[in-house]
């Protein structure tokens, strides 16, 4: 199956298109980016996400959860997409074509926008560059119901992870996953998360100041802080004291401090201190609920190590 050229020549208002390098593939197999070069208009360039599930894929919840991915993804950029100017900055969207089995956005080239850096590993920097953007995409979408989207945002979260679960022999997960779920979902105050909000899924500019997201197949409702222990799990290493659940408390800080002010850029009439002292509480629920992911899926499944096992116990018991 050949990608549709002068299709894309014509929605960017390019003389031709060129297919050029592919970026990565998909995950599990179902497509790749691309890469496609144009000529004669008034862009350089385009990214391709092309998605199609490969001939072997079994139905089932996985593969029915990847292809509503799809669908999600596409929905978003229609009619969120264009509402996240910097500091949450997204890609625009040129066009886009979906059926039953594929589904092909054109979409910004990020790096001749400028966010042309990529980052395994981020520092200090980029890593605030990173809370700012959850923190201005959280101001911006607070309260929005996200029609069309998930009910409820991120791969992990226990709607979609159910088999998961009971296939764990632990006695701990089995009661922790349906109560942190509960906590997270009773949360006073949704906005819509990111929902795979990981350093692979962000674009820096060269000095690491500012970044643009991608990646939105699993965008949709929920706690705000669902996104932010994502992105925080594992930065514990600098010794820093007073952490909430094994981070040091200043990444914590940060963000609230650039939601505050997120907050006064969108001009939103409602208590942001209060909004603050909700999402702070439930951090350690929606840590906890990430932990429980992990355990039941990958090379440890069905294992919390003990420090982690200790924690899930401690936030349980905080009620």
């Amino acid at each position: 199956m050949a990608l549709d050229l002068p299709w894309i020549a014509q929605i960017t208002g390019a003389r031709e298109a060129r297919r050029g390098s592919r970026i990565q593939s998909l995950w599990s197999g179902y497509g790749e980016l691309i890469r496609v070069h144009l000529g004669g208009g008034p862009i350089p360039s385009v990214v391709v996400k092309w998605a199609r599930p490969p001939v072997q894929a079994r139905e089932g919840v996985s593969d029915a959860r990847k292809r509503r991915s799809y669908q999600v993804e596409t929905h978003w950029y229609e009619r969120f997409g264009r509402r996240c100017p910097a500091p949450s900055r997204v890609p625009s969207l040129h066009g886009a074509r979906t059926s039953e089995s594929e589904w092909i956005l054109v979409l910004e080239d990020l790096d001749a926008a400028g966010f042309s850096a990529r980052r395994r590993h981020v520092g200090d920097v980029e890593l605030d560059a990173c809370l700012r953007w959850l923190a201005a995409f959280h101001a911006r979408f607070l309260g929005e119901p996200g029609e069309g989207l998930w009910r409820s945002g991120t791969y992990w979260h226990l709607g979609t992870r159910q088999e998961e679960l009971e296939a764990s022999g632990d006695e701990l997960l089995h009661v922790a996953g349906p109560e942190l779920d509960r906590r997270l979902e009773a949360c006073p105050f949704r906005t819509l998360l990111h929902g795979d909000a990981k350093e692979a899924n962000f674009c820096f500019t060269p000095d690491g100041r500012a970044v643009a997201a991608v990646d939105f197949q699993y965008v949709g409702g929920g706690c705000a802080m669902k996104d932010v222990a994502y992105l925080l799990h594992g930065r514990d290493d600098d010794g820093a004291s007073g952490g909430v659940g094994g981070v040091p408390r200043r990444h914590l800080d940060r963000y609230f401090e650039h939601f505050r002010a997120a907050m006064q850029e969108e001009r939103r009439a409602v208590d942001a201190g209060a909004i603050e002292a909700a999402w702070r509480r439930l951090f350690p629920a929606a840590r906890a609920d990430f932990l429980r992911f992990l355990a039941c899926w990958g090379p440890t499944r069905g294992r919390l190590g003990e420090s982690d096992r200790r924690f899930v116990e401690q936030v349980l018991d905080a009620g």
